[in-house]
């Protein structure tokens, strides 16, 4: 046994014991360190296959990002777990449901790459070797040459949702005092300032 399938037998068993520690363990918390555990033995799983980007995307993305923020969400609020897992069952069928087509699915992709191995030579971009071309620059060359506009399209489409999301969720109050920039800047001294006259013995 080399040292890649050494490596590869580590990552997967910790990767999978770690997944079913996340729908098995009793605190939310756990679940989130566990998942993150996953995501974590994944990266290493894609650095093996040669694929960095998907592994650097994979950390910075879902550990530093999604995975960080559920943990703080989870710790941070107050909610009542027990009352939550007392609906699973009446969620079971759907969920093997879901289980079934996503089992199907990999039963095809893999099956037919066993079955058919001539598929992967009709590939109109198949992907070129490691040593001709790094995972990241083939992701460079498709992602910016063939499929740019949709690139550009999907990057609006997400900077269009930020700001519904930012304009839905701001609400002014009226009861709360804020900055008028331009009317601040339009002050003069005869509007900013007042001259009183006090007579002697008399206060303001």
């Amino acid at each position: 046994m080399g040292l890649q399938a050494l490596f590869f037998y580590l990552f997967a068993f910790v990767a999978v014991a770690s997944a079913f520690m996340v729908i098995s363990a009793k605190n939310p918390v756990h679940s989130v360190l566990f998942l993150i555990v996953t995501f974590f033995n994944a990266a290493g799983l894609f650095l093996l296959l040669g694929a960095e980007f998907l592994a650097m995307i994979l950390l910075v993305v879902y550990v530093g990002a999604v995975a960080v923020l559920f943990l703080f969400v989870v710790m941070m609020l107050d909610i009542d777990f027990t009352e939550l897992r007392a609906g699973v069952l009446e969620y079971a069928p759907i969920g093997g449901l879901i289980g079934l087509v996503l089992a199907a699915e990999l039963i095809v992709v893999v099956g037919g790459s066993v079955i058919s191995p001539e598929v992967a030579k009709t590939v109109a971009m198949p992907i070129p070797a490691i040593t001709e071309r790094t995972n990241t620059a083939a992701l460079g060359d498709v992602l910016y040459t063939n499929y740019i506009y949709f690139f550009q399209i999907a990057g609006l489409i997400l900077l269009v949702a930020m700001i519904g999301a930012i304009v839905l969720t701001l609400r002014h109050r009226t009861n709360i005092k804020r900055q008028n920039i331009p009317r601040q800047v339009a002050r003069t001294p005869a509007t900013a300032v007042e001259v009183v006259t006090v007579k002697p013995g008399q206060g303001l």
